[in-house]
Parts: C-alpha cells; structure tokens; sequence
C-alpha cells in the first residue's frame, strides 16, 4: 500500500470517526461528511493515474456534483434549525414535533 492509499484511508477513517464521536452540533456532523466527501473525491481521480487507465472518468464530477448538493441541503437544514429552535444542537431536535 502506497502513502497516497493510506493517506486517503486515514482522512476517511478519522472523518468518519468525526462523525460517530462529534454528534453534539449539526455543524460538526456536516463539516465531517464534507472531508469524508472530499477524501473520497480525491481517492476517486488518484484511481485512473494509479490504474494507468488513458480514459477519462466521469465518476469523481459525478460525485462532487452530490457533494455540493448534499452541502447545499445540509446548510439550508442548519439554518432552518437555528432558525426553528435557536442552536445547532442535534439533542434538540424531536422528530415527533412539527
């Protein structure tokens, strides 16, 4: 395993352990799936210069187009739950309440 697959590996790993320990703010929680995003953006346009593939992959602008809609989404929750409950605590939010 080269340093590039471990180095993509870690951010993902320690992203994703982000996410299951910071669960306490709605914005720590988007800020670690936006590096998991990016950790696997990256590793998905490593892929073809490391397979030697000459094609062009349309996957990584496929899956950077999700990510900035997911990030778009995700910021418009924030908002509309600071703007509902006046945090960004997760704690505060019922999903039994209108």
């Amino acid at each position: 395993m080269s340093f590039l697959h471990l180095s993509f590996y870690s951010v993902f790993a320690l992203s994703s352990l982000g996410l299951a320990f910071y669960r306490t703010h709605l914005i720590s929680a988007l800020l670690c799936l936006e590096s998991m995003m990016l950790s696997l953006f990256m590793a998905l346009t490593m892929w073809p210069i490391q397979m030697q593939t000459p094609s062009l992959s349309l996957l990584p602008i496929l899956m950077l187009t999700f990510a900035a809609c997911e990030a778009g989404a995700g910021l418009a929750l924030l908002v509309a739950s600071t703007r509902t409950h006046g945090s960004d605590l997760v704690h505060n939010f019922n999903l039994l309440q209108c």
